[in-house]
């Protein structure tokens, strides 16, 4: 039997864990408060701790770093939690998988593809990019082992309040009721499915092709906020609803206030422009196609 650590239990960690159980697995979940699925061994430990995470992951065959630090306090807090959690891969031999984003890539025209440069010089992006470089080079010295999956943003059952897609999108969906959108409703853009997520996390910590290089999460073809309404609508047998974009010099000006609307800046190219997911490489590589959209949606709305 492998043993499995996952690093935080938040929309993707929880669900990770409690696959891996399903599947007869032996799990630890780390997190701070000790949270978790109920079958799973749970420990509570400051992930900044390194010698603390260390005993806790002791024997660990994989390591994955599933962790979401509070949006506006990226650089302040990934930085230690990363060092700590490259430390343990190193001291316990478990393969780290670490689940990140494509903001090091910055604005880019065309599809994303793995071997894209960082170009972006945001605070986030530039964290989260010295996340890998650095779990890189100790996987090219020998060190480790690792392996990085992106995903585009989150969305299906369990998703965070703060996805785009979640509550604030379907609860006046459900409603009938006008759809307020922070971006442009006409912009295609791409969505990462929750269990996609899981299923490639999984994979990349168990097959050794995966390691030593990013991957893209199979994601499905973009599709803009109104068309999501629209066919979420429609799986709900209800009329389409309006959608209402905020201006943006109103965000901006709440921003000030508000820490982590004021971070919308950072990430505006997203949705302002096509942000596009190419994730063939991977599908390719280990045969796992993203889940149909209409399925995926359905999941997302519970019916």
């Amino acid at each position: 039997m492998t043993k499995h650590v996952v690093v935080g239990s938040g929309q993707v960690g929880a669900l990770l864990a409690a696959k891996l159980i399903d599947k007869g697995e032996d799990v630890t979940v780390i997190t701070r408060s000790g949270s978790g699925p109920a079958n799973a061994r749970r420990v509570a430990v400051d992930v900044a701790d390194r010698g603390r995470l260390i005993e806790a992951a002791k024997g660990a065959d994989v390591l994955y770093n599933c962790v979401s630090p509070k949006y506006h306090r990226w650089p302040i807090d990934w930085p230690p939690l990363a060092a700590s959690i490259l430390g343990t891969a190193e001291a316990t031999g478990a393969v780290l998988v670490t689940l990140s984003n494509l903001y090091p890539y910055g604005q880019v025209s065309g599809p994303m593809v793995e071997d894209l440069p960082f170009t972006s010089t945001t605070p986030k992006a530039r964290v989260r990019a010295e996340m890998w470089e650095q779990a890189l080079a100790a996987h090219r010295a020998g060190r480790i082992r690792t392996t990085e999956v992106r995903a585009s943003d989150f969305f299906g059952p369990g998703s965070s309040d703060q996805s785009y897609l979640g509550s604030r999108f379907i609860a006046p969906l459900k409603a009938g009721k006008s759809i307020p959108l922070a971006w442009p409703p006409d912009v295609p853009h791409s969505w990462t499915y929750i269990p996609d997520v899981v299923n490639a996390l999984i994979i990349a910590g168990s097959d050794d092709r995966a390691w030593g290089r990013p991957w893209h999460i199979p994601t499905n073809e973009p599709l803009t906020f109104r068309e999501l309404a629209e066919r979420m609508a429609a799986l709900l047998n209800k009329p389409m609803p309006g959608v209402r974009q905020t201006p943006w010099p109103l965000l901006r000006a709440v921003g000030l206030f508000s820490p982590l609307l004021g971070e919308l800046r950072h990430v505006r190219y997203q949705f302002v422009s096509p942000f596009i997911v190419d994730s063939s490489a991977f599908q390719a590589t280990f045969g796992l196609a993203p889940t149909p959209v209409d399925q995926a949606l359905r999941a997302t709305l519970d019916i």
